[in-house]
């Protein structure tokens, strides 16, 4: 699906500054819950917002989630968002979360946003993640899950 649509990376200092100053805007995290609890989530509350958590592949068999389109466009209606607002989507590395926001674009949502380098980013020098780039690593609220 990716490769059909285009979608724009975002930095995620980039992207939280416009989830601050949008009101429409949104952030849709795509991992696993299990990456939720053990991993933690983008932590929303100082500008008045909640994560929407959706899995874009299922644990523990990473499946795609055959319903993620219709399951997210359910919840984005239910809080709100329009379909032309800007909707940042994040992952723990931005992999799967461009691959849901190209098909939330085939689904007519206009702004879809990857969030590059995601929660985590990539491994650094020590084989762990969280340092070098992504949500983290920029220093973003977050919370234990």
């Amino acid at each position: 699906m990716a490769g059909s649509v285009k979608i724009e990376d975002v930095p995620a200092d980039a992207a939280w500054e416009r989830l601050k100053t949008d009101a429409g805007s949104a952030l849709v995290d795509v991992r696993t819950r299990a990456e939720w609890t053990f991993v933690g989530l983008p932590d929303l509350e100082s500008v008045g917002k909640q994560v929407l958590a959706v899995e874009w592949q299922t644990f523990p068999d990473s499946r795609v989630d055959p319903d993620f389109v219709g399951k997210l466009a359910t919840l984005l209606e239910q809080v709100g968002v329009a379909k032309d607002a800007e909707v940042f989507f994040l992952c723990r590395s931005g992999a799967r979360s461009e691959a849901a926001a190209a098909a939330m674009a085939e689904a007519g949502y206009t702004r879809c946003r990857n969030v590059a380098d995601g929660f985590e980013g990539p491994l650094g020098p020590d084989r762990k993640r969280g340092a070098v780039a992504g949500w983290k690593a920029a220093g973003l609220p977050w919370r234990q899950g």
